[in-house]
């Protein structure tokens, strides 16, 4: 028998957004991957932690994720976690990867599963409490009413399209080039709203592109939305 490969979105950061399905699998398989050098300094795991005690006495797995656009390295850190997965699979043991977010929304996890899942392995994913919902959340604002649509976008590989569709939109992966980010939305004309590591302890809410700063952490997501008439 060979192991299932479960996905399983952690939520954004607080960690009474973990769903019951996303503890029940840490309670119980045995294997728990976690994405980055060292397992238990990971955010996945420190907030899964906080929802669920048990996991500090599973077997953890450090699966190191590159952060960086070479082709070359992403695909030999893609490889390297499919292998490190795929020795646990063969024995017949699960593997529970633990993700921020939903594992659906531009998770890394996904390289690795598409590859687990070509070499015929089982693989199921499981859906946390997305980013921008929670942000939403926290700011007390909605994403989309009536006939609005809502765009989201990967906002450090959009820098040469403007905000230029329509209503609202989702920027994710703005953190690293901030400063250029605030510009476009200062074109667009949309209110602004963003929240910085949120769910989490050092969590932080701005009110406006102003008041948003060049520095803003990796974990920043901004909602912009269509300025009512």
């Amino acid at each position: 028998m060979k192991g299932t490969l479960y996905g399983v979105g952690v939520g954004p950061g607080d960690p009474e957004l973990m769903t019951l399905k996303a503890t029940r699998l840490i309670r119980d398989n045995e294997v728990i991957a976690c994405p980055g050098k060292a397992a238990k300094e990971t955010v996945a795991y420190q907030i899964a932690l906080q929802a669920e005690p048990a996991l500090q006495e599973k077997t953890l797995l450090s699966v190191e994720m590159p952060m960086t656009h070479d082709p070359e390295a992403l695909e030999r850190g893609h490889q390297e976690a499919t292998n490190a997965v795929e020795a646990h699979l063969r024995e017949g043991r699960n593997v529970v990867f633990l993700t921020l977010g939903d594992p659906s929304i531009y998770s890394t996890y996904l390289y690795v599963q598409k590859r687990v899942a070509a070499h015929g392995y089982a693989t199921e994913l499981v859906p946390g409490v997305t980013s921008f919902c929670a942000a939403a959340a926290r700011a007390n604002v909605s994403l989309a009413e009536w006939e609005e649509q809502l765009h989201i976008v990967p906002a450090v590989h959009r820098l040469d399209r403007e905000l230029d569709l329509p209503d609202n939109y989702v920027l994710m992966k703005s953190g690293r080039r901030m400063k250029e980010v605030k510009e476009q939305l200062r074109r667009s004309g949309k209110d602004v709203v963003m929240v910085e590591n949120c769910g989490m302890p050092d969590e932080h809410v701005y009110r406006s592109v102003d008041e948003i700063p060049d520095d803003a952490g990796y974990y920043s997501l901004i909602i912009a939305k269509e300025p009512k008439k």
